[in-house]
C-alpha cells in the first residue's frame, strides 16, 4: 500500500512541476518571444501531444503576427516587444538600415526577384562579422539591428561596406548603396517608442544631407517639432492672413520699364516669426498640402491683378509651380476656371516651372504645359541651367521665357570662364527662340553687360526688392530704369 501511495505521489509531484515548468515557459515566450521549450524528458508520454499542440500554436501565432514572412525576421511588432521584456535600457546600439531606391529593383526585375534579394539581403546582415543581438525588418527596404555594446564609426561603417557589396540573384549582379541612422543609447535611451521615432529622425537626417549615416542628437527633435507647427499651423495661417505676396519687379532691358513682376509667398507665423518658403514649400509637397497653398496663391494673384487693373498697373505675374501641381491632369481646365472668374486674361500671368521638376516626367509635363499655352497663358523655365536638361528636349519644349539662375553670377565679374558660361546660356536660349530673363543682378556693371550680352529682362535687388502689393503700387510710376545715367530704385 505504501508503495502505491509513493507511486502516485511521485506521479502527481511530476506532472505539478511540468505544469509549473510549462506555464514558466508560456509566459517566457509571451514576454520575450523566445522559443517555446519544455523538457520532454521528465513528460510523461500521455501530455507529449498536448506539448505539441502548444508548440504549433506558438509558432502560428507568432510567426504570423510578430515575423516577417519574407525573411523570418521580426517585424516592427515582434522588435517591440523584445525591447520592452528588456527595458530599461541605457547602453548599447540601434542603427536603422534602408536600402536606397530598392524599388527600382522591383521595377526592373519584378517583385519576385525583388523577394529574394531581401531575402539574401537580410541572410547577410545576420551573417554579419560585427553580430548583432536582435535583428527586425521594419517595412520594405528597412532593416533594424540591436547591438549590446556602442559601435565605433569604423565598425559602423565596415557593417555599411559588408551590406554593400554586390549580389548576385539569379545570375543577375545587383550593386546597392545604403544609408545608416545610428542611435545611441547611452546618451539617448527613452521608452521603445521614442528611441523609434529618434532612430528614424537620424536616418531622415543622413537623407536629407545625402550622407551614408547620421546620428541622432537632440536638435533632431527640435527640428522635427519645427516641422509639425509648421505644417499643423498652414491651414490655420491661410484663415488668419499670416500669409502674404510680396512682388519682386523686372526690369525690360529694351524699354527701360517694369512689365512683370514675379509673385512670391511669405508667411509671418504666430510664434515661429518669418518662415522662409525654401523651408514651408517642400514641407507643404511632402503632406499634400501644396494644392492648398497654390490654390490660395492663384486666387490672390489673380484678386490682386483685378485691383491693379482698375487702377491703370498693368503688368504680368509670374506665378511658380510645384511638381505636384504638374501632376494634376486638369491643371489647365483649373486655371481657365479661375481666370474666368476673376475675369482676368491668360496673357496677364505667367507659370515658372523649374527646370529639375520639368525634367523628372518631361514627358507628361510637356502634354500640360501645351494645354496651359493653349489657354494663353505665358510659360518660364526658372533655374535655367540647373536642372542638367537635354538639348534634344530643350527645342521642343512650349515656353516662352527662361530664367538663368543666379548661381551663375557669382564670379561673373572676377572670373571670365563664368562670364563666358552665362554669354553662352544666354546665346543658347536666343537661339532656340526663348525670352531670357537673368536672376540675381545685384551690382550695374552686372546689369549693363547682360544688356551687351542680348538679355530681354533682369530681376534683382540692384533694379527692385520685393514689394507688398501697396507699394509696389505706389512705386510702379517710377520703375523705369535709363540705363546709362539712372541708379536702382530699393525703397517705397
Amino acid at each position: 500500500m505504501a508503495i502505491l501511495l509513493c507511486s502516485v505521489a511521485l506521479l502527481y509531484w511530476r506532472q505539478h512541476r511540468f505544469i509549473q515548468q510549462l506555464t514558466h515557459s508560456l509566459q517566457l515566450q509571451l514576454l520575450n518571444q523566445d522559443s517555446f521549450n519544455v523538457d520532454s524528458a521528465s513528460t510523461s508520454t500521455s501530455l507529449k501531444p498536448l506539448i505539441n499542440v502548444l508548440h504549433d500554436l506558438h509558432q502560428s501565432s507568432i510567426f504570423s503576427t510578430e515575423r516577417d514572412k519574407l525573411t523570418g525576421l521580426a517585424n516592427r511588432v515582434g522588435f517591440k516587444r523584445k525591447m520592452l521584456s528588456k527595458m530599461p535600457m541605457s547602453d548599447g546600439m540601434l542603427v536603422l538600415i534602408d536600402i536606397r531606391q530598392f524599388r527600382f529593383v522591383n521595377d526592373l526585375f519584378g517583385f519576385l526577384f525583388g523577394d529574394k534579394f531581401l531575402k539574401a539581403f537580410a541572410k547577410r546582415i545576420d551573417n554579419l562579422n560585427c553580430k548583432a543581438q536582435f535583428i527586425a525588418r521594419m517595412n520594405g527596404n528597412e532593416f533594424l539591428l540591436f547591438f549590446h555594446q556602442k559601435l565605433t564609426v569604423e565598425q559602423l561603417l565596415e557593417i555599411k561596406s559588408e551590406l554593400q557589396k554586390p549580389f548576385e540573384i539569379e545570375q543577375q549582379p545587383i550593386s546597392i548603396k545604403i544609408q545608416l541612422g545610428v542611435l545611441s543609447l547611452s546618451e539617448h535611451h527613452a521608452e521603445v517608442s521614442l528611441m523609434l521615432r529618434r532612430l528614424d529622425l537620424a536616418l531622415k537626417k543622413a537623407k536629407t544631407l545625402k550622407q551614408a549615416m547620421a546620428f541622432y542628437d537632440q536638435d533632431d527633435d527640435k527640428a522635427q517639432y519645427r516641422e509639425l507647427l509648421i505644417i499643423n499651423g498652414l491651414p490655420k495661417g491661410l484663415k488668419q492672413n499670416q500669409l502674404f505676396m510680396v512682388f519682386q519687379p523686372k526690369l525690360d532691358l529694351k524699354s527701360g520699364h517694369c512689365k512683370q513682376v514675379e509673385a512670391l509667398i511669405r508667411w509671418q507665423h504666430d510664434s515661429l516669426g518669418l518662415i522662409s518658403p525654401n523651408e514651408f514649400i517642400p514641407l507643404a509637397e511632402q503632406t499634400g498640402m501644396i494644392n492648398i497653398l497654390s490654390t490660395w496663391v492663384l486666387d490672390n494673384v489673380l484678386a490682386q491683378q483685378v485691383k491693379w487693373r482698375n487702377t491703370g498697373v498693368y503688368v504680368n505675374v509670374a506665378i511658380n509651380l510645384s511638381s505636384t501641381d504638374l501632376d494634376n491632369p486638369n491643371l489647365a481646365a483649373d486655371v481657365a476656371s479661375k481666370l474666368a472668374q476673376y475675369l482676368v486674361p491668360a496673357e496677364s500671368i505667367t507659370i515658372e516651372i523649374t527646370e529639375s521638376v520639368l525634367m523628372k516626367s518631361l514627358a507628361q509635363t510637356i502634354v500640360t504645359l501645351n494645354q496651359l499655352r493653349d489657354i494663353g497663358v505665358k510659360l518660364a523655365i526658372d533655374d535655367f541651367g540647373t536642372g542638367h536638361s537635354s538639348l534634344a528636349y530643350l527645342r521642343h519644349l512650349p515656353v516662352d521665357e527662361v530664367k538663368i539662375d543666379k548661381a551663375f553670377l557669382d564670379e561673373f565679374e572676377t572670373s571670365p570662364a563664368a562670364k563666358q558660361i552665362v554669354k553662352t546660356s544666354i546665346d543658347l536660349a536666343k537661339n532656340l527662340g526663348f525670352e531670357v530673363t537673368v536672376e540675381g543682378v545685384e551690382s550695374k556693371t552686372v546689369l549693363e553687360a547682360l544688356h551687351h550680352f542680348g538679355v530681354d529682362t533682369i530681376q534683382g535687388d540692384y533694379f527692385a526688392k520685393p514689394f507688398t502689393a501697396s507699394e509696389f503700387e505706389h512705386i510702379y510710376p517710377q520703375l523705369n530704369y535709363p540705363l546709362i545715367s539712372s541708379a536702382q530704385i530699393n525703397q517705397p
